[in-house]
């Protein structure tokens, strides 16, 4: 026992090992990433608000504006109406462009103009006065660039992680940075450090307030946006994505604080980890990288959407707008702008940020501290101390409730710090539960086959490998040896057997007799009886042994109303093989009875002895002279009170003295039609007169029972035993019983 302990720990501890491995960063397990985005994306969509955020608006350029507008781009002077717009009539708190300007506006033609002017219309004055003229409004940049002037705007832009070889690394123009890093931070600092960037036209960013960049260098390994970071470092500056910027300008921010800690040495030297970005009086937590988990408020709409087109012709209501944070965007296919999110697989990306501030402003960003990956590495060994405690010393019931108790402590403490924006590692603790449950149980399963083994060997001939599952629940509490119990007993037997197998040839009354005995074993198995043997074409089995069965009469009860059911399902198979019809009567006793097994050293049996057995088989032995299908004793009936029974006689069967009642089952009290119930009574009250020798009385209520019923030979029965009666009148002292005197 000792060794198969010390096999069950050293087992248990291999998997924590493993995990521990993942959990320090010496090999990360790529599956137990998968397992714990998942249960990130669980908890973020089992609780994410489902609301709409109206302080920010995005206006869309959606399929419909497209149609209305045109294809994209849009011309300068078009969305420098849409800036105007936004600012002077609905006179909105900040505008963020989700677009990059990196390219001139030549779609109002003038430099084609310009070249017929130096070539062909060079000496036409009157050209050359009209181009000068309408040149100001065919400077679409310029204009765009006027309308961008002293608002509160952020141009959108994007940074290059990796270059690609012949690839330019620089375009556009950078808005101001936050801050220059220091170089010990530049240095040990995990922040993106970019490689190039695509910026906006000087001209455009030189004009607006500030810019943001909407790039994302951390996308998960499934594609998913799952963290976006608010930084990121270009030649020793910090620059800050679209959303920071965004929440900067609408908190009219001077400026934007890095909250940057000393966490120990690294190979001599101090190590600095990010733990928040500070704007305004508003923390934001951050991870080492400088990243954000984004706050989904829900699915895309979770905030109001309006189309672009509306804007530029003033179909708004200006209270949708008014002192609003503006993204613009597009949710149109054809733009690209789709991203794969933990709450929809298809996700507008302007909606990305719009979400980051929206977080940002509720104080809902939620953070994975660096300290996680200790408390991660505290619980794996506390979990694994404790289920090595616990599942090994109890039932494989009580270990599953353990498990999951387990569990809920550990779901529960994670969904609290869930609640409390800290994001604690959910999928190793899981996994290790799971792996240490099935390692207890899988060890527990081979060593207890074993003993089901033996069981099988010592009772596999007598009952279902159902029991023999169930007993070896608590194998020590069975064995072969003989002792005295309460049980039922049946015995069901071929009528006619010899007259059957006379017609038949050996071939085809073996065939016959598998075909019949087979379903009934079925059944009596299914309805946890024990098969103590087959005697030729008669079945003797038991119920309350090996296992206990405290309804063993009900059950034995329910096996033969089946066998019947079965029986008559059997008829046209056997009709259909040219076979004779089979009819058999089943004996049904409760009472005390001794089993075990028995026999010689040469042969053994796990069998039932005693009165009670032998009265089960002298009932079987009556169903023909009543007519009926199944007998059972008064003990076996008393067992059975929502059954109704029909007493059929009162009898001295052959080998005992004393009488005993003997019953037919009708069917369960619920079931039964009024013409039954009403039957019934009738035929007790005929008894009455029958054992009272009112001959008359009894006579006519056996004659009217047989004239309703004539295929119930009962009732001829008793009329024939009237007529027997009135010519030789039993006496006065005649307690009511019958005699057999055969079996």
């Amino acid at each position: 026992m000792q060794i198969q302990r010390i096999v069950r720990l050293a087992s248990g501890g291999l998997i924590l090992l493993a995990l521990l491995i993942d959990t320090s960063g010496l090999y990360k397990y790529p599956f137990v990433k998968q397992l714990e985005n998942w249960t990130y994306d669980t908890r973020l969509n089992f609780t994410r608000l489902d609301t709409i955020d109206d302080r920010i608006v995005i206006v869309d350029i959606d399929e419909n504006s497209l149609a209305e507008v045109g294809r994209w781009p849009w011309s300068r002077d078009k969305l420098a109406i849409l800036t105007n717009n936004l600012f002077s009539h609905y006179e909105v708190d900040v505008v963020s462009f989700d677009i990059v300007f990196a390219e001139k506006d030549e779609s109002s033609g003038l430099e084609k103009f310009e070249q017929l002017a130096r070539t062909s219309l060079k000496n036409s004055p009157e050209y050359i006065q009209a181009l000068d003229e309408i040149r100001p409004s065919l400077l679409h940049d310029e204009i765009f660039a006027e309308s961008l002037v002293g608002k509160n705007i952020v141009m959108g832009y994007y940074f290059k992680t990796n270059l690609q070889e012949g690839e330019i690394g620089v375009i556009g123009l950078l808005p101001p940075a936050l801050t220059k890093m220091d170089a010990q931070w530049s240095e040990r600092l995990p922040i993106n450090k970019a490689a190039g960037y695509g910026g906006n036209l000087e001209i455009l960013q030189a004009s607006a307030k500030s810019g943001g960049y909407f790039d994302n260098p951390f996308v998960d390994s499934d594609g998913v946006f799952r963290r976006v970071p608010l930084v990121q470092s270009y030649e020793g500056y910090l620059y800050a994505s679209l959303a920071l910027a965004t929440a900067q300008s609408h908190l009219d921010a001077a400026g934007i604080q890095l909250a940057v800690e000393t966490e120990g040495s690294k190979g001599g030297k101090e190590y600095y980890a990010l733990e928040s970005i500070n704007v305004a009086d508003y923390k934001i937590p951050v991870d080492a990288n400088g990243a954000v988990f984004v706050p989904y408020r829900g699915t895309q709409g979770s905030f109001p959407y309006i189309p672009a087109h509306k804007v530029l012709s003033r179909q708004v209501n200006p209270l949708a707008l008014k002192d609003k944070i503006v993204l613009i965007g597009t949710s149109a296919p054809g733009l690209l702008d789709l991203r794969s999110t933990p709450v929809q697989n298809i996700y507008p990306g302007v909606e990305v940020h719009a979400n980051i501030i929206s977080g940002i402003l509720d104080d809902r960003i939620k953070h994975k501290p660096a300290w996680t990956v200790g408390y991660e590495f505290v619980l794996l060994i506390v979990i694994a101390i404790s289920m090595a405690l616990i599942l090994p010393l109890v039932s494989p019931l009580l270990a599953a409730v353990a498990t999951v108790g387990v569990s809920g402590v550990v779901m529960a403490g994670t969904f609290v710090a869930w609640n409390s924006n800290l994001i604690l590692p959910l999928a190793s603790p899981m996994l290790l539960i799971v792996l240490l449950f099935m390692m207890h149980m899988s060890y527990g399963f081979f060593i207890e086959s074993r003993g089901k083994r033996q069981l099988a060997n010592l009772f596999g001939h007598y009952i279902p490998p159902e029991l023999v599952d169930e007993m070896s629940e608590s194998p020590d509490e069975y064995s072969l040896e003989g002792e005295n119990r309460e049980m039922t007993v049946l015995f069901s037997d071929v009528r006619g057997f010899t007259t059957i197998s006379e017609g038949m040839d050996p071939k085809q009354l073996t065939q016959l007799m598998n075909a019949l005995l087979t379903p009934m074993t079925r059944v009596i198995h299914k309805n946890r009886g024990t098969i103590d043997k087959y005697m030729g074409d008669a079945i003797m089995s038991f119920w309350g042994a090996p296992i206990t069965d405290s309804e063993h009469a009900r059950h034995a009860l329910y096996a033969a109303m089946e066998m019947m059911d079965e029986l008559v399902i059997m008829q046209e198979d056997f009709k259909q093989r040219g076979w004779p019809t089979v009819k058999i009567g089943i004996g049904l006793n409760t009472g005390n009875m001794n089993v075990g097994n028995m026999g010689s050293e040469f042969r053994m049996a796990y069998t039932v002895l005693g009165d009670a057995v032998n009265l089960g088989s002298r009932l079987e032995g009556l169903t023909k002279n009543y007519g009926v299908d199944i007998i059972v004793s008064e003990s076996t009936k008393n067992a059975i009170p929502e059954f109704v029974f029909r007493e059929l006689d009162l009898v001295r069967v052959k080998g005992k003295n004393e009488p005993v009642a003997i019953f037919e089952p009708v069917g369960h009290k619920n079931d039964l039609e009024k013409s039954i119930t009403s039957e019934i009574t009738s035929y007790k009250k005929a008894l009455m007169n029958f054992r009272a020798q009112s001959w008359d009385k009894a006579e006519l209520d056996f004659f009217n029972l047989n004239r309703l019923n004539p295929e119930r030979f009962l009732y001829q029965l008793y009329m024939d035993r009237i007529m027997h009666f009135r010519n030789e009148p039993p006496g006065d002292d005649w307690d009511g019983v019958f005699t057999h005197t055969s079996k």
